[in-house]
């Protein structure tokens, strides 16, 4: 193994790069049962007999979108189980009983049949009524479905899966205000997140916009970390906020939308003849659709959404060095998150290029070290 940085385990390291590569390979089977699953659905004819059941559109719709995500939701729960539950516990991470997982299974599962059809429907109603430039008005949509989803997320989905508990540590939250205070925002609450009832992970992350922003940190976090390094995870997450990143990736997620939707329109009308003829031609195409929107995003936006990603994640890092000048509280918590979260911190390029989102651990200790202060 090359060398790495002192605090890094390197038996640590050893298992991490193993795991990452097990989830590649999980990752890619799963993408190839998604896949064909899509393909059976469509070319066996099954799409197209939902479709025409005759129903007026509105039951039609809904009652394909239940059968189409109760389908793909058992094809695709054996490879979960094993990955999300069997796999987990053999590494160590999972605190999932039979019953927990279960449960959370459920929970998204009804989320999806609640969001999915809200989504999917408001993109077919611009199909019909705006048929010429339906790939414009849909990219316009999704931006404000962006915002709306932004803004609701930490108050409303992601208690459905986990309580938040507001933090009673004095010293910590003091701390903690003080960085916020540093980029000119006001908390709507410190919250700690009975994460460890899931895994053994830790996570934390600055969620919501304007009333509903609140800090929120994972019980293991706070539990492994000690104030200083928990201080500096959280000035990371206050840098995004200083440099805008949800807005930019709001607008740049809706920039990419428009092309990826008006390159859709025009693979759908050279391929499938039918598409925008009715909604029950749109209806039982959109496996297809679905499918050519998805390989056009990812092979036109996927890379280059990781490096502007790894960018933005750059630029909080250096954010957190600057709100909280305590190198070894930022070198702690990383090497820390490295060797309990099994992250390899020195991957390959080409893996880099194609899954991360953030810069590997090992550069971000790199770049700690060599960091200058004014």
């Amino acid at each position: 193994m090359q060398n790495i940085h002192p605090l890094l385990d390197a038996d640590k390291q050893r298992q991490a790069q193993k795991y990452e590569k097990e989830n590649r390979i999980f990752g890619l089977l799963g993408s190839v049962i998604s896949l064909t699953f899509i393909l059976w659905f469509y070319f066996f004819g099954f799409s197209t007999q939902i479709a025409h059941t005759g129903y007026s559109f509105i039951w039609t719709f809904l009652i394909y979108v239940v059968i189409f995500l109760t389908l793909s939701t058992l094809i695709g729960l054996p490879l979960g189980y094993y990955t999300g539950y069997v796999r987990e516990h053999k590494w160590g991470f999972s605190n999932y009983t039979h019953k927990t997982w279960a449960v959370d299974q459920l929970k998204s599962f009804l989320l999806s049949l609640v969001l999915f059809p809200l989504l999917l429907g408001l993109l077919y109603w611009v199909f019909a009524a705006f048929p010429d430039i339906w790939w414009l008005v849909a990219g316009g949509a999704m931006a404000i479905v962006s915002v709306i989803f932004a803004t609701l997320f930490p108050v409303v989905i992601a208690p459905i899966f986990n309580k938040y508990d507001p933090i009673e540590d004095e010293s910590l939250v003091n701390q903690l205000t003080v960085i916020l205070e540093k980029a000119g925002l006001k908390p709507g609450g410190f919250f700690r997140q009975d994460m460890s009832k899931q895994t053994k992970k830790e996570n934390a992350f600055l969620g919501g916009l304007g009333k509903t922003r609140r800090v929120v940190m994972a019980d293991n976090l706070l539990e492994k970390m000690n104030q200083n390094e928990i201080t500096s995870v959280i000035a990371h997450e206050v840098g995004h906020y200083r440099y805008a990143h949800l807005p930019k990736n709001i607008i740049i997620g809706t920039a990419q939308q428009l092309v990826t939707f008006y390159l859709l329109d025009l693979v759908m009308k050279y391929f499938f003849p039918t598409f925008l003829t009715s909604n029950t031609a749109n209806l039982a195409l959109f496996p297809m659709i679905g499918l050519i929107m998805g390989i056009l995003s990812g092979f036109l936006f996927g890379p280059l959404n990781n490096w502007i990603s790894r960018t933005f994640e750059r630029q909080a890092d250096s954010s957190s060095l600057e709100f909280y000048p305590e190198k070894d509280a930022f070198l702690g918590a990383m090497a820390g998150l490295a060797n309990r979260n099994l992250s390899n911190a020195y991957p390959s390029g080409w893996v880099k290029w194609l899954y991360y989102s953030h810069p590997p651990i090992g550069e971000r200790l790199a770049f700690a070290e060599e960091y200058q202060y004014d």
